[in-house]
């Protein structure tokens, strides 16, 4: 049984966590936002979604609670359970807060009406009474999506890229695969997730993240070279590699090993011609066993 959040928590010394209040199948028991610091000025971290406003008076009542108010507002990706919350936070507090993100390379910015982005940069660090939050650009599971270390205490925010209890929606497998690399060389020791309790085994959660998708990818790479002899959809392959599965969720896990081949594509393991029939990648086949040969003729062992 999961875990039940409380809408608000002390979490340490310098964050609390407040509920989104918009409980949902993608949001689990709601959007996690953040307090962050130890002044009367503090730093927020996500704002949930738009037009809630049991999420904006459980706010109100909580910055009443410890007597401090909003210096800033940082948003780690554009998903609306993410940014909603800005204009309407900035209407209940009549300020506009500087609002800081990354900005997405291709998909527009929710529009803001009470106030505007500060657009800002990978490794750009935040300050606030007691608190320095370094940005760690993470794309994957968005292309603007940023995680953020607590540099005094190890702590990684991880927005949606790692969650509580469940495994996140990516966009770009390639791009997630090398953000949980980075993220597990920051050496994080508790994750405060977008969604989810928290998460005190960081470095092992995000081992577990890269090994299950390690293992799927390599399951799916052999099912390419035991059946190189016509082309395959990514049902075709969810039929075999996940076999004893459920036949209600073949579609999801089609979706998945679509996110898969398109890594391979990208890394030339698998070719397709219309994105829907896929084979092992001839010409990575062809680089293979060019590299082997120039390695053997140079005396190198294999």
């Amino acid at each position: 049984m999961a875990e039940v959040l409380p809408r608000f928590l002390q979490l340490s010394q310098r964050v609390v966590r407040i509920l989104g209040c918009n409980p949902g199948p993608a949001t689990l028991q709601g959007t996690n936002t953040y307090l962050v610091g130890t002044g009367k000025k503090r730093i927020l971290i996500d704002t949930g979604d738009a037009g809630i406003p049991e999420y904006l008076d459980l706010l109100k009542t909580s910055l009443e609670k410890l007597a401090v108010g909003i210096q800033e507002i940082i948003v780690t990706h554009y998903h609306h359970d993410h940014v909603g919350g800005v204009d309407g936070i900035c209407n209940t507090f009549g300020e506009k807060f500087k609002i800081s993100k990354i900005k997405s390379p291709t998909v527009p910015d929710v529009p803001l009406q009470e106030t505007s982005y500060s657009f800002v940069r990978d490794r750009h660090v935040f300050k606030t009474e007691g608190a320095t939050l370094r940005v760690y650009h993470g794309p994957g599971h968005t292309e603007d999506h940023m995680t953020l270390m607590l540099e005094e205490d190890g702590v990684l925010f991880s927005g949606d890229t790692i969650l509580g209890g469940s495994t996140t929606v990516i966009e770009d497998l390639h791009e997630y695969m090398k953000t949980l690399d980075s993220l597990l060389e920051l050496e994080p020791k508790i994750i405060y997730p977008g969604h989810g309790p928290v998460i005190d085994d960081a470095c092992a959660t995000i081992r577990y993240y890269i090994q299950h998708r390690m293992k799927r990818e390599a399951q799916i790479v052999q099912f390419l070279k035991d059946n190189a002899d016509k082309e395959h959809t990514a049902m075709d392959i969810v039929k075999t590699v996940y076999k004893g599965v459920p036949e209600n969720v073949h579609v999801m896990a089609a979706q998945n090993v679509t996110l898969h081949l398109l890594k391979l594509q990208k890394e030339k393991k698998a070719a397709s011609k219309d994105g829907c029939k896929w084979t092992e990648c001839k010409s990575f086949l062809v680089e293979v066993a060019d590299c082997k040969w120039r390695i053997a003729s140079k005396g190198s062992s294999l």
